[in-house]
């Protein structure tokens, strides 16, 4: 699916709806070949990877800025804050535009699948073990035919991580 296909299903989903109506919404996207999902509540867009100014002194998985239509946004790759190993970048990885506490972020990612909902009975809490992204998850969602398709839902604050404070000076830069 084309991001302007993506961009379009975000902007019919968020116009004009009260955050109750979206509730259950998130865009799904891929890392390392596992589908995750953000709630889309807090989503702004979606762009194609491109040219990324690195910036010293930020965790690894901080690959930089990149400037959107004058605005600075971080960028975390997410693939990195799950400590997996850095991959290479292709044409179908994506930018996910989100405002968290007021500041604007993207989150790198593999590639972007759709927009689906996933009603509140069909999301189940993530199982009590530990790993290095079981601290992200917020929810399993079980979709698609008979609920076969797992989709593991993500908590775009818990994302940010220690670099939160440190997003905020960053987005409130313009060019």
């Amino acid at each position: 699916m084309s991001n302007e296909n993506l961009d379009l299903m975000l902007s019919e989903v968020q116009d004009g709806q009260n955050p109750q109506d979206v509730s259950n919404k998130f865009l799904t996207f891929f890392i390392g070949g596992k589908l995750y999902g953000l709630s889309i509540i807090n989503v702004n867009g979606i762009t194609q990877i491109q040219e990324i100014t690195p910036m010293p002194e930020l965790p690894f998985y901080v690959k930089g800025i990149i400037n959107m239509r004058g605005t600075v946004i971080p960028l975390i790759d997410v693939n990195l804050r799950f400590g997996n190993m850095e991959e290479p970048y292709t044409d179908r990885t994506c930018i996910i535009t989100l405002e968290i506490s007021g500041n604007q972020v993207g989150f790198i990612v593999d590639a972007v699948e759709a927009v689906l909902d996933i009603p509140d009975e069909n999301i189940s809490p993530p199982p009590p073990i530990t790993g290095s992204t079981s601290g992200y998850i917020t929810g399993i969602g079980k979709c698609g035919e008979r609920g076969t398709k797992i989709v593991l839902l993500l908590d775009s604050y818990a994302l940010m991580g220690e670099t939160a404070f440190d997003m905020s000076a960053l987005g409130e830069m313009a060019l």
